[in-house]
């Protein structure tokens, strides 16, 4: 048996992959493309694919992989794969859910806190040596607790799945009011205790912070640009730990260069790995590099998921993370298996 895997994931899941079958690993370099002539060139005598979201698997890839029984997307969003194309060729495809939950949140938590309180900008200042004395008006920042003027701050999470209900449970902490929008979770988000349902533009409106969780689709694409920007506070944070097309990143430069809305903190970017012109200049924006899941124990734990997954396909049983699960009961996905 055979498996392709686009780079490598993280050795927890590497070992369990080699110990069950031949592994190919396309590109070996933590931070090198891939190019697609390899990816078509792995895949077509591959029983499994093990991807990485900076991968695109789309219907080309996925129909070169004629002994395919299965894609093992490392990650938890799968945008990179074109699941309708693998649904219709008979291929089920799984994600690693659940597991980066907290750590995300922990991430888009440190984001928000960074960007409230000018953390990445005073701190070159420190290491350039340009802080000679204390003085009352150094970088001042906005409060993310009650703070000096008494007043609850307003958290807005756009998208209550998993991870914005982790960041609802830290903003409990801070003594905020939290409001959500996400209308397919409308009465869990009536049913729990402390956070209100709000449209968008209510959102928008009466927020301090908005925080970004919400999947990335059709109608999220550029769910925030100009016109959501203009709505927003002149002192708000925005924050985006979810994928980089939610925003409309030249939009964001803009508004942020301009002092429409106060600061933001990213973690993905629209072009990614490149950044929308200016935005590396700006001082009011905190700019990560897609790390909102990279702890130690959470990328090992999604490295064995991936690597469980991959062996379920392997062996043609129901995978446990499968996010067209009725693939399995298709006629190609039969002729498939029977092959």
């Amino acid at each position: 048996m055979k498996i392709f895997a686009t780079r490598l994931i993280p050795e927890a899941g590497q070992t369990i992959l080699e110990s069950a079958a031949d592994v190919d690993v396309a590109v070996r370099v933590e931070d090198a493309l891939v190019p697609r002539d390899k990816i078509l060139a792995g895949i077509r005598d591959a029983d499994v694919l093990v991807s990485l979201l900076t991968e695109a698997v789309d219907r080309e890839v996925l129909a070169a992989g004629t002994s395919l029984r299965g894609v093992a997307n490392y990650a938890v969003g799968y945008n990179n794969i074109d699941v309708a194309a693998a649904t219709e060729l008979g291929i089920p495809v799984t994600n690693t859910p659940g597991v980066l939950t907290d750590t995300t949140a922990d991430l888009a938590w440190t984001l928000l806190m960074a960007a409230a309180r000018n953390v990445v900008p005073a701190d070159r200042y420190m290491r350039s040596g340009k802080y000679k004395i204390w003085g009352p008006s150094l970088f001042l920042g906005v409060d993310v607790s009650k703070g000096g003027d008494g007043r609850s701050k307003v958290l807005g999470i756009v998208g209550f799945g998993r991870i914005g209900r982790a960041m609802f449970r830290r903003a409990q902490g801070f003594d905020m009011r939290v409001i959500a929008f996400d209308p397919p979770l409308r009465e869990l988000i009536d049913e729990t205790d402390g956070v209100d349902y709000a449209e968008m533009d209510e959102l928008l409106a009466e927020s301090d912070f908005v925080s970004l969780h919400t999947d990335l689709n059709d109608t999220t694409h550029h769910l925030i640009g100009a016109a959501e920007l203009t709505a927003m506070k002149s002192d708000a944070c925005l924050i985006n730990t979810a994928r980089g097309p939610i925003i409309d990143e030249k939009a964001l430069v803009a508004a942020l260069a301009s002092g429409e809305i106060g600061a933001a903190g990213l973690d993905v970017f629209e072009g990614e790995p490149a950044m929308a012109e200016g935005l590396n200049e700006l001082d009011n924006a905190v700019i990560l590099p897609h790390i909102a899941s990279a702890s130690r124990d959470t990328r090992n734990k999604m490295a064995t998921m991936c690597a469980e997954n991959a062996l379920a396909h392997l062996e043609l049983a129901r995978a446990p993370n499968c996010v067209n699960p009725e693939v399995y009961d298709t006629a190609a996905y039969r002729e498939r298996a029977a092959e």
